[in-house]
């Protein structure tokens, strides 16, 4: 199969597993979007959902979020992982959106990445997600499986991205990057694979279910 009909394969097959994506972390704004998806590096977004609603109770906003100690703040997110360097970002972004952009999170991959602890992946996911604008962030989940169906070399997670890109119709890309994660987490766990050996261990009845996908 090459790789224009597998595209249109994985479409289709991925629309009939997943026609419904709720998005992962549990928000009600851009703004504490931004802070759910900057805490869910190196964390799952299950222990976000869970630390979340004690942050934001707290603060749900960056007016109150400043008004928090970084310690406190810490504090809070410190089953999260990685928290002095998150608290240190979530204290800066915040106080960073209420003195350049009115206290409103910017709608811009530019002044999006700008922000302290935002990376492209994060800038990515807010864009899609809170704004809707058309973007393919890659996760560990669709740098693996892009990688496992042969439709990207693995080298790197930039390259990884714009081969998505290419390879997928832009109007597709917000649901369809979710859709993967979606899929990669039921069906193809990353414990068991190397990207180097091409090895997925998850085994349902005598297939993988990955290779009924391909």
């Amino acid at each position: 199969m090459d790789k224009k009909n597998k595209v249109k394969y994985l479409i289709r097959k991925l629309e009939t597993l997943f026609p419904e994506v709720p998005i992962p972390l549990d928000h009600k704004d851009s703004y504490t979007l931004l802070i759910a998806v900057l805490l869910s590096a190196q964390c799952t977004d299950e222990r976000v959902n869970q630390i979340t609603p004690m942050l934001f109770k707290k603060a749900d906003n960056p007016y109150d979020m400043i008004n928090l100690t970084v310690e406190e703040i810490k504090e809070i997110i410190r089953p999260c992982g990685l928290s002095p360097m998150k608290s240190k970002g979530i204290y800066g972004l915040s106080k960073i959106i209420i003195e350049k952009h009115n206290g409103l999170v910017p709608k811009n991959f530019e002044d999006l990445e700008d922000l302290p602890g935002v990376g492209h992946k994060t800038a990515s996911v807010v864009m899609s997600q809170a704004f809707g604008f058309p973007a393919f962030p890659v996760d560990t989940h669709i740098h693996r499986l892009m990688y496992r169906w042969g439709l990207s070399n693995g080298s790197n997670v930039k390259q990884t991205e714009k081969d998505a890109k290419r390879l997928f119709p832009k109007e597709k890309w917000n649901k369809l990057h979710l859709q993967i994660i979606y899929y990669a987490r039921k069906y193809s766990p990353a414990r068991g694979w190397n990207i180097n050996k091409d090895i997925v261990t998850k085994k349902i009845g005598r297939k993988s279910i990955l290779n009924k996908l391909i």
